[in-house]
């Protein structure tokens, strides 16, 4: 039997190839995984060796070579192909261990060398995983060094049986496609193709969920979700939990003050800013004091004692921060349901990283778009009542309108300038919206006296904008667009509101 090795990874390497060794299995490299066992005294041929054909271009072609397609491709059990193996003296190559140049891992590191990108491009390793797996029957490929003891393994026992070269050549092709689609992706976030008539999405399988939305849904998550966030305490996160730490870091990360955001079901449900944590979350908490109870805490500073002091004894699912200080984790993790994870902040992320399309799946197909992480600069809001909004007001619905545009539609958001008041979400009709906000204001008695109003779509009719009013806003922020924005313009004229339109809605189905 013969064997071809070539790897970037080495995990496991020498461990493997001895085991084929101590079976006599004949071993076939190249380079540097030659190297790595010849330094292990571990007996090896050259490929250049076997295709009487050196390595040229500084390795690019090294086993593109009949000699080895040729032994890796035949099918063993038609005659044809044993006799041209025997007519042009190829042997054929049993076991494949083969893994890709890193091209992830370069691209992942944040370089934006465009030469070293390319060198990383690996052409002649998919080809050989390619061969091999579809020749399964014959042909063992293994892309995984988790699977070199299962092999070795079957080996010992006489064969590696069908329904594991079945698996193995599956791990193969999946293995070289999202290799591909990771090399595409780059190919059209570089040239800034969003939307190509063919792409794929690159995706490995980061960790098996216990189940999904709900216990009878089956999960798991894909990506480099860890690349930015790591638990450090309590139980493995689930896929709710992930989708509202995406949900909250995305509203946090609005923010340059400290800033504490609640998230519940994928929705925010207070917002608080200030000169430290702590008074963040007093703003923040104060919005629902209901809602929070196993919901989600995005913080955007480290976490010290006093704030863990402050918000222990609530129970909260998951609480994310930049990072928590030793004092702060003693407390913390004296709740051993409480899950802690930190989140690197934008600025530490690669480009690669942060890049992201919004993908959807329907039946029959996808919807893919960009991204909403726009936000109007105050020198393109548009005043259009006559009064114009003072500082303050100004500040609040700016506020309200970064909340706003995280809150599911249909979404009304009251707010000063560092702290929600009340959030309406979700509701079919705007004015529903606009009352449930008011209710839940008024609940917690907070007053909405002299605050600002975000709508993250146009007020069709002018009755959400008179219930804002009524309620106590003074200032409304909202994209306008409507065929009524004039109706709408004159009710908040008489009510001497200061109304702002962005231009821009927010839309969160």
């Amino acid at each position: 039997m013969r064997a071809l090795l070539s790897v970037s990874d080495k995990t496991g390497l020498v461990e493997f190839a001895r085991g084929l060794a101590d079976l006599g299995i004949e071993i076939i490299s190249t380079g540097g995984t030659a190297k790595a066992l010849r330094d292990a005294g571990i007996g090896v041929m050259n490929v250049g060796d076997v295709t009487g054909f050196p390595e040229i271009m500084d390795g690019r072609v090294k086993t593109l070579h009949p000699k080895i397609h040729g032994g890796l491709l035949a099918d063993l059990d038609v005659e044809a192909h044993r006799e041209a193996l025997a007519i042009h003296d190829i042997t054929p190559i049993d076991i494949v261990a083969v893994n890709l140049y890193p091209f992830e891992e370069t691209l992942r590191s944040g370089t934006t060398d465009e030469g070293e990108l390319i060198e990383n491009i690996d052409i002649g390793g998919p080809a050989m995983v390619r061969a091999s797996a579809k020749n399964f029957r014959h042909t063992v490929i293994i892309v995984d060094p988790r699977r070199y003891d299962d092999v070795l393994t079957s080996l010992r026992a006489g064969t590696v049986p069908m329904e594991m070269r079945k698996q193995l050549a599956r791990e193969a092709f999946s293995h070289t496609a999202k290799y591909d689609a990771t090399i595409s992706s780059w190919f059209l976030q570089n040239e800034g193709l969003d939307f190509p008539e063919e792409f794929a999405i690159p995706m490995k399988r980061a960790q098996a969920l216990r189940y999904g939305e709900n216990p009878h849904q089956e999960a798991a998550l894909y990506g480099s979700f860890f690349d930015r966030y790591t638990s450090l305490h309590g139980k493995e996160l689930s896929y709710n939990n992930i989708l509202d730490i995406d949900a909250a870091v995305g509203l946090v990360d609005e923010f340059d003050e400290p800033t504490v955001v609640i998230v519940k079901h994928n929705n925010p449900c207070g917002v608080g800013s200030g000169d430290d944590l702590v008074s963040a979350w007093h703003k923040a908490f104060a919005t629902d004091t209901v809602s929070p109870f196993g919901g989600i805490i995005a913080v955007n500073r480290p976490v010290d004692i006093a704030w863990a002091e402050t918000v222990h004894s609530l129970f909260a699912e998951v609480l994310i921060a930049p990072s928590f200080s030793d004092d702060a984790l003693a407390i913390l993790t004296k709740k051993k349901d409480r899950r802690l994870v930190t989140c690197l902040p934008l600025s530490r992320l690669s480009q690669h990283q942060t890049a992201r399309m919004n993908v959807r799946s329907i039946a029959g197909g996808y919807l893919v778009q960009t991204p909403d992480n726009m936000l109007v600069d105050e020198s393109a809001l548009r005043v259009v009542t006559e009064r114009q909004p003072s500082t303050e007001e100004m500040s609040a619905a700016q506020f309200a309108w970064k909340v706003a545009k995280h809150v599911k539609s249909n979404a009304i958001v009251y707010a000063l300038a560092d702290r929600t008041l009340a959030i309406g979400a979700g509701q079919m009709s705007r004015v529903d919206s606009a009352r449930i906000a008011v209710r839940k204001a008024q609940d917690v008695g907070l007053s909405l006296q002299g605050c600002a109003v975000a709508s993250d779509a146009f007020f069709p009719f002018a009755d959400g904008l008179l219930q804002a009013a009524d309620a106590g806003a003074t200032c409304v922020i909202q994209p306008g667009g409507s065929v009524r924005d004039e109706e709408v313009i004159t009710a908040a004229n008489e009510r001497g509101l200061a109304m702002i339109m962005t231009g821009m809605r927010h839309f969160r189905h």
